[in-house]
């Protein structure tokens, strides 16, 4: 006997056909039909759970955007800096290697300048923000920095397009990607914080 899914199972089921679907192909050709069709369940009941595609596309970038930012947050805050910037990096490289395509939809965006899907981008972007600038002594000195979200924003951006890079031709090594950008990191730091906190922050690392 086949057991009937409740509502969540249901709508993770199609959640993930729509991410699937939505990795592998341009928005346009995504079918809401054919994805009933996979789910076997009728048009009217996929569209009860996601009453459009575009409802269906926004909420698997949410879905990908929340596992990449909770990835971010689980890395202790008490590690030594450089120690835990790379443990971050780490993690959203992780995270967005067994994502794969998936980021690389949610990066890219699918249905122009939607601005929804704007909004579920920013929201990862000021997820990591957040965790640079709360939670550790050194998150504490970068506060007293004006400039220190332009500077962070701006490595951020360098992240995303290193991290599409990398998925794109995975022909260097992770470990290898995370070095870069957490030198990277390091020495921008450096530049915002001065030579007498920058060479603080560095005594801990």
């Amino acid at each position: 006997m086949i057991r009937r899914l409740d509502n969540d199972e249901r709508r993770a089921q199609l959640l993930a056909l729509g991410q699937a679907a939505f990795a592998s192909h341009p928005y346009d050709e995504v079918s809401i039909d054919e994805l009933a069709r996979k789910a076997k369940l009728s048009k009217g009941l996929f569209y009860y759970y996601f009453p459009t595609k575009r409802d269906l596309y926004i909420a698997g970038l949410r879905d990908t955007s929340q596992g990449l930012v909770h990835k971010l947050t689980s890395v202790p805050r008490d590690l030594p800096p450089r120690e835990r910037a790379a443990a971050a990096v780490d993690a959203y490289l992780d995270s967005v290697s067994t994502q794969g395509s998936s980021f690389i939809a949610l990066m890219r965006g699918g249905i122009g300048s939607d601005p929804e899907v704007a909004k579920v981008v920013e929201g990862v972007r000021l997820g990591i923000l957040d965790e640079f600038l709360s939670g550790a002594p050194l998150s504490a000195l970068l506060k007293t920095r004006p400039i220190s979200p332009i500077a962070i924003r701006g490595w951020i951006g360098m992240v995303e397009s290193a991290s599409i890079e990398w998925l794109s031709h995975q022909d260097v090594p992770r470990e290898a990607v995370r070095d870069l950008l957490v030198d990277l990191l390091f020495e921008l730091l450096t530049r915002v914080l001065g030579a007498e906190d920058s060479t603080r922050f560095r005594a801990s690392r």
